[in-house]
């Protein structure tokens, strides 16, 4: 499996912005994809964000047009700049990195962002 450490999340006014990343261990994370996921007190964990190797990316609808998700190979790191942030948006938020063939499916311990109103 990979090791994954999220880091930048925090406490922020609403319209704010933060940007989350997130690294990796290990040699094959440019062929990994990799997800930021969230789960807010009392609801699912969700699908925030997801970068294939290739560099397509997913959102959410929730986040459309405000979180971008990147990648930077050389340095193993995921990020995901969150901008307009909402209340709602109030969650940990976690990383992920999977690859079907190889069988991974890792987490990281998760980063709380807060948005206060």
């Amino acid at each position: 499996q990979v090791q994954l450490v999220e880091s930048g999340g925090g406490l922020v006014q609403a319209g704010g912005s933060l940007r989350l990343s997130c690294a990796a261990s290990g040699s094959i994370f440019s062929i990994m994809t990799m997800g930021w996921y969230r789960q807010a007190p009392g609801k699912q964990r969700e699908l925030v964000a997801s970068i294939t190797s290739g560099g397509s990316t997913y959102y959410a609808d929730s986040v459309k047009g405000r979180f971008t998700i990147s990648r930077d190979n050389a340095k193993n790191t995921v990020y995901l700049q969150m901008s307009s942030l909402k209340p709602e948006d109030t969650a940990v938020y976690y990383c992920n990195a999977a690859h079907r063939d190889l069988r991974i499916n890792s987490w990281g311990q998760g980063t709380q962002v807060t948005v206060s109103s």
